[in-house]
C-alpha cells in the first residue's frame, strides 16, 4: 500500500497502520486483525524513520509542486498565500540569541517565533519552488541558530516555548535535512541539548505541579516537540515516548483526558467536548493544531493517531468547529485540580471568548478525514472552506497566537 493512498477503514478496532503498510496482503491481514486489535497497545518506534516525515511527507511536497507549476487551485491560492508573506522572502536576516526568554523578565521569545517562520517559509518554496536563494537562507537561519542558542528559560512557560517552538523548529529541519549547506548534527543537537530536556521536564513532573493544573495545549506542544525531535533524530525512545503519552499520559494532552465527555448523535454527528472548551475558543482551536500536529506527524511515521480511540480527536474537531461556526453544543460541567495542592475548580459554561477566531489549522483535518478516509466531516469542512486558503506565521497577527501553527495547509495538505 503506497503511503499517500486511502487509508483502510476499520471501524470495529484499531489498526496500526504501519503494521498494515508493513504486513503482506495488508487487506487480508487487516480483516483477520479485525474485532481481535487492542486499542491501548503501544506501537513501538518504525524501525527506520520515514524522512521526510513530520507534516510532509514526499508525496505531499511533490504533490504541491505539481500543481502549483501547472496553475490549479487551491494549491496555486496557498502558494500565494506562501509568497505574499515577507517571513517568506530568501532576504530574511536572522537574529539568533543565546538566551529565549519567555515568560517574566526580558523577554524575547517573538525573535524566535518569528525566525522560525522564516525557516520554514523558505524551506517550503525551496521544496515546492525549488528556488535556490530560500534553501539558502532556510540552511542560514537554522545552522544561525544552531550554532548560538544555548537556553530556552523565564517563568512557567519556558515549557510553552521549548514545546511550540522545538516542533516547529523540528519541521523546518526535516525539510531541509537533504540540503548540502545545512549542518544538521549541529542542529539535531541542540534540539536534543536544549529543548528535549524541557520537554522531558514538563511531562514528568508538571512544574511540580497537579497533574490536572496545566491546560492540554501546554501537554500537547511538548509531546509535539518530543516527537518532531524523535523523528528529526531517529531516536525511537523519544518517538515512542510521545506516541505513547497520547494514549495513555496522565496529563491533559493525552486523548482521553483532552476529550472528557463524549456525544452521541447530536444532529446526526458524534461529538467530544474539548478539555479547554470552558476557557475560550482562541486556545481551544490552538488545541486542534497541536493535536493535529501530533497525530499527522505519526501518520507519516506509519502510526493512525487520528482515528484511535473510535476517532475521538474527530469527534473533538467537529464539536470545536460546529461552535466556532455559529452553532450550539452540549457541554458539560467540567472539574480539575489546580495549583500543588489540587485545590478544585469549575467550568460551568462554554467560554465563548475569542469564538469564531481563524487559525490555519483546518486544512490537515479535512483533508485526512473526508479526503484520506472519506468520512463525513461536515463542520471540520465547514470551517476550512470558510478560512480557506490558510496562511501561516505573519499572516494571523503579530502576537504569539498567530505562530502557534506552521500553517499553509491549503498548500500542502489539498488532495
Amino acid at each position: 500500500m503506497s503511503r499517500t493512498s486511502p487509508h483502510i477503514h476499520l471501524p470495529s478496532a484499531e489498526v496500526s497502520r504501519r503494521g498494515l503498510l508493513k504486513t503482506a496482503g495488508g487487506l487480508t491481514a487487516a480483516l483477520a486483525l479485525g474485532a481481535s486489535a487492542s486499542a491501548t497497545t503501544a506501537d513501538a518506534a518504525p524501525a527506520a524513520f520515514t524522512h521526510p516525515g513530520m507534516l510532509h511527507n514526499a508525496g505531499d511536497i511533490n504533490r504541491a509542486k505539481v500543481r502549483v507549476a501547472a496553475g490549479d487551485d487551491p494549491w496555486l491560492s496557498g502558494w500565494n498565500r506562501l509568497t505574499a508573506n515577507s517571513h517568506s522572502a530568501s532576504t530574511w536576516t536572522p537574529n539568533p540569541q543565546a538566551t529565549i526568554i519567555r515568560g517574566g523578565t526580558g523577554e524575547n521569545y517573538g525573535i524566535l517565533y518569528n525566525d522560525i517562520a522564516a525557516a520554514y517559509q523558505n524551506a517550503l518554496r525551496w521544496k515546492v519552488g525549488g528556488t535556490e536563494a530560500n534553501a539558502e537562507c532556510a540552511a542560514k537561519i537554522l545552522n544561525a541558530w544552531s550554532s548560538t542558542l544555548a537556553t530556552v528559560t523565564g517563568n512557567a512557560d519556558r515549557f510553552l516555548a521549548a514545546g511550540i517552538y522545538g516542533w516547529e523548529f523540528a519541521n523546518a529541519a526535516e525539510l531541509m535535512r537533504d540540503y548540502d549547506g545545512f549542518d544538521l548534527a549541529a542542529f539535531q543537537d541542540m534540539m536534543v541539548s536544549v529543548f528535549y530536556p524541557l520537554n522531558d521536564s514538563f511531562l514528568t513532573s508538571h512544574n511540580d505541579a497537579c497533574i490536572t493544573n496545566y491546560w492540554a495545549n501546554w501537554d500537547l506542544c511538548t509531546m509535539a516537540s518530543v516527537m518532531a525531535i524523535g523523528i528529526l533524530c531517529d531516536d525511537g525512545a523519544k518517538y515512542d515516548q510521545a506516541v505513547s503519552y497520547f494514549k495513555t499520559g496522565a496529563g491533559n494532552g493525552s486523548i482521553q483526558h483532552a476529550v472528557p465527555f463524549l456525544y452521541a448523535n447530536v444532529d446526526g454527528y458524534d461529538l467530544g467536548q474539548w478539555q479547554e472548551f470552558g476557557r475560550d475558543q482562541g486556545h481551544t482551536v490552538m488545541g486542534m493544531g497541536q493535536m493535529g500536529a501530533i497525530c499527522e506527524m505519526a501518520w507519516n511515521q506509519g502510526d493512525d493517531l487520528y482515528s484511535y480511540d473510535s476517532r475521538r480527536f474527530m469527534k473533538a474537531a467537529q464539536y470545536v468547529a460546529k461552535y466556532n461556526l455559529g452553532d450550539d453544543v452540549p457541554f458539560t460541567t467540567y472539574t480539575w485540580g489546580s495549583g500543588q495542592t489540587c485545590t478544585q475548580q469549575s467550568q460551568t459554561v462554554i467560554g465563548s471568548g475569542s469564538r469564531g477566531q481563524v487559525r490555519p489549522v483546518w486544512a490537515m483535518l479535512h483533508f485526512h478525514y473526508n479526503r484520506r478516509l472519506y468520512l463525513d466531516d461536515k463542520y471540520i469542512s465547514a470551517m476550512y472552506y470558510s478560512v480557506a486558503p490558510e496562511g501561516g506565521g505573519g499572516d494571523y497577527g503579530s502576537t504569539s497566537g498567530g505562530y502557534d501553527q506552521l500553517g499553509f495547509g491549503t498548500l500542502m495538505y489539498a488532495k
